[in-house]
């Protein structure tokens, strides 16, 4: 899995997938690194998609950030990895910070995403306390300080007394602990200054809004609202799960992302 020196930081990225397949990309959430689609790629792969993951600066493996960064940035950094790949345009798949980044990407670079899926994500997530709060937490402890807070917010109840989801839940919480802190402060801060609630009005690719009916850190309200901003965007509630759908009901969430892909087909 390779690095990529991208607008000057060393992002880490993986490609998979049959070579002439359809080029998708997959966007993380806050706090976690490119093995969050794990319960998608083979799915993705058997329909013939070749995959872009990578994971955002200070997350996973790629090089924390000298300081706060903007949904801006994020959003150059798609499309400066698509040019070091030679990659014009792709199908973009984001979650949470994902979906915000792809939002973005949108309207920042036009032509470079053919469509576009939102999941369990927001297009202004507020009040600025609530991450200025997260943020000074962090600094002062670690990511030890809001693990078990996250892990509250992005998988039910049911999903986290179970054991049908143990594994997976382990392994998100080995990722958060293992965030880089200044790239959770960063990309944190990213979050906190943005709103683009007016602008994704001028979105006009193909858009799937997908989001768990359960989840309580980008609810489906925030869905909706994105639903109603970008015409003709199909809505998806996933039920029985949190804010990550992907994982908690990954059949019912691969089967919407396939479903809206092969429509585009």
């Amino acid at each position: 899995m390779p690095n990529a020196l991208i607008n000057g930081l060393a992002l880490h990225y993986e490609v998979s997938g049959p070579d002439d397949g359809r080029a998708l990309l997959l966007s993380n959430s806050l706090a976690s690194d490119l093995h969050m689609w794990d319960a998608q790629v083979d799915a993705l792969h058997a329909a013939g998609f070749r995959v872009l993951r990578y994971d955002n600066r200070g997350h996973g493996r790629s090089a924390p950030p000298p300081g706060p960064l903007s949904i801006e940035q994020l959003a150059d950094d798609v499309a400066a990895l698509l040019d070091h790949l030679g990659w014009d345009a792709v199908d973009y798949c984001g979650l949470s910070l994902g979906g915000m980044i792809g939002q973005m990407t949108a309207r920042r670079h036009p032509g470079r995403l053919r469509s576009l899926v939102l999941a369990d994500t927001a297009a202004h997530m507020g009040p600025p306390a609530l991450w200025n709060d997260r943020i000074a937490a962090v600094e002062a402890g670690g990511m030890a300080a809001v693990v078990e807070a996250t892990l509250g917010r992005w998988f039910t109840a049911a999903a986290r007394a179970g054991t049908t989801h143990a594994a997976a839940i382990a392994a998100v919480r080995a990722a958060i602990l293992a965030t880089s802190p200044a790239g959770f402060c960063a990309c944190s801060a990213a979050i906190r200054d943005m709103d683009q609630r007016a602008d994704i009005a001028a979105i006009t690719l193909p858009t799937l809004v997908v989001v768990g009916a359960e989840d309580p850190s980008t609810p489906v309200a925030a869905a909706e609202l994105i639903h109603a901003r970008i015409a003709g965007s199909r809505l998806v509630v996933l039920p029985d799960a949190a804010h990550l759908a992907n994982i908690e009901q990954a059949a019912a969430f691969n089967a919407a992302l396939l479903e809206f892909l092969a429509g585009l087909a």
